[in-house]
């Protein structure tokens, strides 16, 4: 069974055509698992006239404590095997599912697949590849000094779940954490080097690909390392 975990706030602008090409990619028996973390606009509507549609959806309440609090609160409601991230605002293509999970069936732990980033609209290309813009690749080192990882493109077993959550509110990202944890654990992650998402740049994203200041970068790697050794030593007893 396939999970798709969403976190919304306010995305009433993009969310049909996401989930109308998320719920494509899927068979009958998996969900899609919705955290609205309080939305003032029609964002629920839209969820909630999909959940007339389609009993695959299902609409959570989020903790309203920001975005690592409700990834976090989204993946503990779960059911699947399987379980994939998904921003409020991007366009899964039709074979997305599909080579993701060959990879799983190869004894993969973490996938995580390229995209092509377009305007908000999604006429234009602004980017044909985030990994070749990212330089991305797998590894504790390399994504401590630079993150690679990026949710949206992302997905994992139900078995690694244990292993990041609790997600540290202190970190700057939720798809750092939950990658470098695999690297640490010398989990198998595997890189697909097609986009398999149209990805939306606009005004309203709830992140960006801009570039904090050294003194920033500085601290937060800091926060990282101390909170990945404070996890370790924790599970580790």
């Amino acid at each position: 069974m396939i999970s798709v975990a969403i976190i919304t706030k306010d995305g009433e602008k993009y969310l049909s055509e996401e989930l109308e090409s998320i719920l494509a990619n899927l068979g009958q028996e998996d969900e899609v698992v919705i955290s609205d973390d309080g939305s003032t606009d029609g964002t629920r509507k839209v969820i909630a006239d999909f959940c007339i549609r389609d009993p695959r959806i299902r609409l959570t309440e989020g903790p309203r404590e920001g975005i690592i609090a409700n990834v976090e609160s989204v993946v503990q409601k779960c059911k699947g095997d399987y379980i994939f991230l998904a921003d409020q605002d991007d366009v899964w293509k039709p074979n997305k599912v599909k080579k993701v999970m060959a990879e799983f069936n190869k004894d993969a732990a973490l996938v995580m697949h390229d995209a092509e980033v377009y305007n908000d609209d999604l006429t234009k290309v602004i980017m044909p590849s985030f990994f070749s813009y990212r330089g991305c690749r797998s590894g504790t080192m390399a994504n401590l000094i630079k993150n690679r990882y990026i949710g949206c493109c992302m997905a994992f077993t139900r078995e690694l779940v244990p292993h990041f959550l609790p997600i540290p509110r202190t970190i700057p990202m939720h798809d750092q954490w939950i990658g470098l944890t695999a690297d640490l654990r010398k989990e198998k992650v595997v890189l697909i080097p097609e986009p398999l998402i149209k990805y939306r740049r606009h005004a309203e994203a709830e992140s960006d690909f801009s570039h904090n200041s050294l003194p920033v970068m500085i601290r937060n790697r800091c926060i990282l390392v101390k909170e990945l050794w404070r996890a370790r030593k924790i599970r580790k007893g």
